[in-house]
């Protein structure tokens, strides 16, 4: 392989892998709309106000009769106006690190990227039953706050025929479960159908970056589904059929999904409205028959919260969401990324330190890939050693490239040398860096995981820029100079590397070479701290291990000639004994 053909291959091999600059969320504000927005949004609406002013969501909490929510993950309350899950707050995350406002999911105020949920009822034969969002629920009971241990019950007359009484818990994380009692008091059988709805106002701004879903996410009929905004939004409803499952919404760490009853079959989709510029994820049940003075008893479940890898596998084991873990974005190399992230968990648990695990971590991939990586890097090292052969092979054939490349692989061919060999060791470590991007870019584990120093978010970019001498200076650096000393440790460290391979022969692939930290450099600048942190202490362990085989290649080389001195010497002996015979 040419010199040419190694740096294309490199190339090729690193952007493949590396391509893009990653978008991360800012903090989302609620902006409060105008009351008469609020009213011309949709029938699903239930923040009232009778003047013409801005309302703010404490003042939105005060328009209706509420049940406070207060767990050891959650704050917020329900309103009772319709039963609606409307306001919710994570009391284990802030905004971000040096911030003590919690992340709110839900919000009673129609504003962008609010969410809200609703389990609906309807009966054909009673059209009240479809207003369920307007119904008057009072708590009955001694309960009164919604508490991890301490089940709620509700009850609302719905129509004339049919009341319901519902028992609402909650677990110590995120997920609620709705027991309703629907109890038919006339004298004719009823059929009535649920509608189970995670609504989201207006087109959330997402990272529209190609590694992460954000949108639309479920599990219905043994299949996984994955649908943009955008997809929606053109399509106006997409409906899946009539199965099992689980539906909903996800951000990059939060998720807020219906996982109903799984002995129904439920039709699921996804509708626009254009008017409110609402998205929905729904699942509807067929018409269930409730008997005459009887009561049919419908479970729900409702997931609002983070996306806990090790909590989605335990609701799959303990309630059976199946593939409650997709909701995770771990992409095609799921069987990869997946158990990735949970060594460095476990190496986290141990060290009490993310940052230490991803360290522990690199030591031992390169032990697992060291004989592979050993024979490239000894192979690079002979390489280095032709140097003066390939040099004086350049000033012979220069000017014929033909020639040069055909004297150029009889040199490696007597040399007993493989020229591609060094591109082993990026084309090894390129699936495991893209394996822990995913992981640092889509798991709510690595969020605010601090370092040491100044990193104390692993799954962000390093704060610092050179241009302010890394924070000595009184102002900020603009954010496209925005390169930290994590970044520019790792350049370094690909120089370094470098100056210990051989050297191309050609003036002009040698320059471009030279220029590759420098883009690295910056294009990394951008990406998680703890990607950076890995990409250069495994440079690192690899200069210790080159350096390593140079130590040894004088003596190789000696055994290796005296070997050849002596053959030749036996050789001449053996042909005089001939002729002297």
């Amino acid at each position: 392989m040419s010199e040419q053909n190694k740096f294309l291959l490199l190339l090729i091999s690193c952007f493949a892998f590396f391509f893009g600059f990653e978008y991360f969320f800012p903090t989302k504000s609620m902006t409060p709309l105008h009351t008469d927005e609020i009213k011309n949004i949709s029938n699903f609406d239930h923040a009232r106000h009778e003047s013409n002013q801005i309302i703010s969501v404490d003042e939105a909490l005060k328009l209706d009769n509420r049940l406070v929510i207060d767990t050891p993950a959650l704050q917020g309350s329900l309103n009772l106006k319709g039963c609606l899950f409307d306001d919710l707050q994570f009391k284990k995350y802030t905004v971000n690190p040096n911030s003590k406002e919690l992340v709110r999911l839900y919000t009673p105020v129609r504003s962008k990227d609010a969410y809200f949920s609703e389990i609906n009822y309807a009966d054909s034969s009673s059209p009240q039953l479809g207003q369920f969002h307007e119904t008057p629920w009072k708590v009955v009971g001694e309960n009164k706050i919604l508490k991890s241990d301490a089940p709620v019950i509700l009850e609302s007359k719905i129509s004339s025929k049919v009341s319901c009484k519902r028992t609402i818990s909650v677990d110590e994380q995120y997920l609620f479960t709705i027991e309703d009692e629907i109890t038919n008091t006339s004298p004719d059988a009823v059929n009535v159908e649920f509608t189970n709805s995670v609504y989201r106002y207006g087109k959330p701004q997402t990272s529209g970056f190609f590694v992460l879903h954000e949108g639309g996410v479920g599990y219905v009929n043994n299949k996984l589904v994955e649908v943009s905004y955008d997809d929606i939004e053109k399509k106006k409803n997409i409906s899946y059929s009539p199965g099992k499952g689980w539906i909903g919404f996800t951000d990059k760490y939060w998720l807020s999904a219906f996982i109903p009853n799984g002995e129904i079959p439920l039709q699921s989709g996804y509708d626009y409205q254009d008017k409110s510029q609402t998205f929905r994820s729904y699942s509807k049940s067929a018409p269930i028959t409730v008997a005459s003075k009887s009561t049919h008893v419908i479970k729900h479940h409702l997931f609002s919260g983070a996306k806990v890898l090790k909590m989605l596998d335990g609701y799959e084991e303990s309630h059976k969401f199946k593939h409650f873990d997709l909701a995770v974005d771990f992409g095609w190399f799921y069987f990869l990324t997946k158990p990735l992230f949970y060594a460095l968990d476990k190496l986290n648990a141990i060290l009490g330190n993310m940052g230490f695990a991803i360290l522990i971590l690199t030591v031992f991939f390169k032990i697992l890939s060291f004989p592979l990586a050993n024979k490239s890097h000894r192979s690079m090292a002979r390489m280095k050693q032709l140097q003066p052969k390939m040099d004086k092979l350049k000033e012979q054939y220069g000017s014929d490239h033909q020639k040069y490349s055909m004297e150029l692989m009889a040199l490696y061919k007597k040399e007993k040398v493989n020229p591609a060999s060094g591109c082993l060791p990026t084309l090894i470590q390129a699936p495991l860096f893209f394996c822990l991007y995913k992981v640092f870019f889509v798991t709510i584990e690595m969020r605010h995981a601090p370092f040491l120093g100044w990193i104390q978010d692993l799954s962000a970019p390093d704060p610092t820029s050179f241009v302010n001498l890394f924070g000595l200076l009184p102002f900020d650096a603009p954010s496209w100079l925005i390169i930290g000393a994590w970044p520019l440790f790792m350049g370094v460290t690909m120089i370094i590397q470098q100056r210990m391979g051989p050297q191309s022969t050609d003036p002009t692939q040698a320059k471009m070479m030279m220029v590759l930290p420098v883009v690295f450099t910056y294009m990394f600048a951008s990406f998680p701290s703890g990607l950076v942190i890995y990409w250069a202490w495994s440079n690192v362990l690899t200069i210790l291990q080159q350096y390593y085989i140079s130590q040894q290649k004088p003596t190789a080389i000696a055994s290796r000639k005296s070997s050849g001195t002596n053959r030749q010497q036996r050789l001449e002996k053996k042909s005089k004994d001939s002729n002297d015979g």
